[in-house]
């Protein structure tokens, strides 16, 4: 999967700071740093803006979980507070509310 980037103008930053370390211009450490800063932010997100977001991406519980690679009863128990999504799924979401169901798909 792509690296995706807080904006076009950072993902252009970051390739040409990869090119800087791979020249050993710069060091790994502070491209893993730079990496890390330019990345797309990973939120927690409250059992309401998941619902939201499957609303506004206008699909039922089944069909988002598809995309998401997990069960219509763990879309459930995000949307109803009982449990929180994290990791990759997490991820996804987060990419899922940005950018809409179509850059997971």
């Amino acid at each position: 999967m792509a690296k995706q980037y807080k904006s076009e103008a950072l993902a252009t930053v970051q390739e040409a700071a990869l090119g800087l370390t791979e020249a050993g211009v710069m060091s790994k450490r502070t491209m893993k740093e730079f990496d890390q800063r330019c990345l797309t932010p990973v939120e927690d997100l409250a059992p309401e803006e998941i619902l939201e977001i499957r609303l506004r991406e206008n699909a039922s519980q089944a069909v988002f979980a598809r995309y998401l690679n997990v069960t219509t009863g763990l879309v459930s128990q995000w949307e109803r507070g009982e449990k929180r999504p994290r990791g990759a799924s997490l991820k996804l979401l987060t990419l899922v509310a940005k950018n809409g169901l179509g850059a997971i798909a």
